[in-house]
């Protein structure tokens, strides 16, 4: 089953042609990894996908259905890039708000268990939002986005603002999720990560997919001995 769908995107701001002919599928159960320079347009690709931006030209489904449509986003989970925190709020006030937007009913122990497993302590449900740290507030979006039940998350950068311990631990999880039957497509300048979690990766370039394909393969048709390498010899 095809959990996303994109068909011959075309996407332009003033004169700057974003997307050009964009095309892949994402499957369920599948980790899909998109990489790409900065401001090549992965946040925009991924805010077409939910209707935050509108395109010029081609198709998106979501389960079948138009993105157009709002039940196209009902199964959907969504942390965006540039993740901010209303500062008037408790994280704990933030975190019961979005759950219930989510349909998720309120469980202490699974939500402290969750914070706990992207180490962070309980006792941050007390805190204002604004006491948080970037990181912090990366966690509570991430444990969010875990906690809805959504058959698809879609992360935009998910490691900004992590440190090399958080990341591990968000790893984690992602594979537990996977193991849940879980579909992620996540965006990230990481190539180390994309090479560890990503079923498929898309490397974006130019306003075009240049490669589509399993990690291994891109290195492969690159000859990189690592991502990076491939990714390189990809995009010169």
């Amino acid at each position: 089953m095809k959990l996303i769908d994109c068909r011959q995107l075309q996407k332009t701001y003033a004169d700057k042609q974003v997307l050009n002919g964009v095309n892949f599928t994402v499957k369920q159960g599948e980790f899909f990894g998109l990489v790409g320079v900065n401001g090549c347009g992965k946040s925009t690709l991924i805010k077409c996908i939910l209707n935050l931006c509108a395109i010029d030209a081609g198709s998106i489904t979501l389960s079948g259905h138009s993105h157009y449509k709002d039940k196209a986003r009902n199964f959907i989970a969504y942390l965006p890039d540039q993740f901010s925190l209303p500062v008037w709020l408790k994280t704990s006030d933030f975190l019961y708000y979005m759950l219930k937007l989510h349909n998720v009913p309120r469980q202490d122990k699974v939500i402290h268990a969750m914070l706990v497993s992207l180490g962070l302590e309980t006792h941050i449900l007390r805190l204002s939002v604004k006491q948080l740290s970037k990181g912090m507030a990366q966690k509570i979006g991430l444990a969010i986005c875990l906690l809805s039940r959504k058959p698809l998350l879609i992360l935009d950068e998910p490691m900004s603002g992590l440190d090399p311990e958080a990341r591990v631990l968000l790893k984690r999880q992602l594979q537990r999720a996977k193991q849940n039957g879980i579909s992620i497509f996540f965006s990230s300048h990481i190539l180390a990560d994309v090479d560890e979690l990503a079923d498929t990766m898309a490397v974006l370039h130019h306003a075009k997919m240049r490669f589509t394909g399993s990690p291994d393969i891109f290195k492969e048709d690159y000859q990189g001995e690592t991502l990076e390498q491939a990714y390189m010899n990809c995009i010169g």
